[in-house]
């Protein structure tokens, strides 16, 4: 590839990953659709689906970013969840909260860690093109307009978190109550956030207001569980980074890494907040629309 990514290049996609990382819009789909609606030197460069894009390279760090800073916004239920894994195997046991809690989290990963590795090119190579992105990001709303229509016609759920707040201990009590099998599934639908357009964070919290979390509850689990699958995707893709894969957008991927783990940062403690009172129909709408009139744009 003769040219590399430029410094702005790097700064708006940086700062674009950490919001739409975390927010239910879907990182991947605005990295393919974003380059690809501005056009010329952007396309170009910024193509995710070239088998050797120095892109991808320039993503790894952003995802390693991203990682860090939902690590530092959440260090100390991660310092009480490690804990409660490390004593759970000293000691052959699961019975407090943290370990319980712990062991869901891994159980829960272990799904979409093994599709990924398995999968990631052909999802990468074959899907993550203007159209197909477009079409998924518009299913994408559905899929959380969809939600929220379900929740609505379950009061109970609301009504029973309605006086609780997300603090960590309280939160990380509710979540250790969920089952094996519940755990294992949201976290398996995050198979789904394979494909360019839907979202991550999205598709969890759907699985778990389905399963009956509050939308706070259902936002931290999402966050939690995309922070290993985040951090150990992008550790394994370092080495590209490193490699020549990263010549010539090194200096860009610390860029845009300083700039995806502000937003990142930012965009967790805002949304933690939102979904104490809100819901995810605004981002349905937003990711319906702009889906829509990409898929529109892409076919004409």
């Amino acid at each position: 590839m003769s040219a590399h990514l430029s410094w702005l290049e790097a700064g708006v996609i940086g700062a674009m990953q950490g919001v739409t990382e975390l927010f239910p819009v879907s990182s991947l789909g605005h990295s393919v659709l974003i380059p690809a609606w501005i056009g010329g030197s952007w396309a170009h460069d910024l193509n995710v689906s070239a088998p050797e894009s120095p892109y991808l390279a320039f993503i790894v760090g952003l995802h390693v970013a991203t990682a860090v800073a939902l690590i530092v916004y959440f260090w100390r239920d991660w310092l009480r969840i490690i804990g409660g894994l490390v004593t759970s195997i000293v000691h052959r046991e699961v019975r407090t909260k943290d370990q319980r809690l712990a062991w869901l989290l891994v159980l829960a990963t272990i799904p979409v860690g093994i599709v990924g590795l398995l999968g990631e090119h052909w999802f990468r190579t074959t899907l993550a093109k203007p159209l197909p992105t477009a079409v998924f990001l518009t299913i994408n709303g559905l899929i959380l307009f969809g939600a929220e229509q379900l929740r609505r016609r379950d009061r109970t759920v609301d009504s029973h978190y309605v006086d609780e707040r997300i603090s960590g201990p309280q939160s990380d009590a509710r979540l250790a109550s969920l089952g094996v099998a519940p755990a294992t599934l949201i976290g398996s639908l995050q198979i789904f956030a394979l494909a360019p357009g839907i979202s991550r964070s999205g598709i969890t919290m759907v699985g778990g207001l389905v399963r009956g979390l509050s939308r706070e509850d259902a936002a931290r689990f999402a966050f939690l569980l995309a922070t290993p699958i985040i951090g150990a995707a992008a550790v394994l893709k370092l080495p590209e980074l490193a490699g020549s894969a990263g010549n010539g957008v090194r200096g860009q991927a610390l860029v845009g890494a300083l700039g995806a783990a502000f937003s990142a940062y930012l965009s967790v403690r805002f949304l933690m907040r939102y979904f104490e009172t809100r819901t995810l129909t605004p981002f349905a709408i937003y990711c319906f629309c702009a889906g829509l009139a990409c898929t529109i744009y892409f076919v004409t």
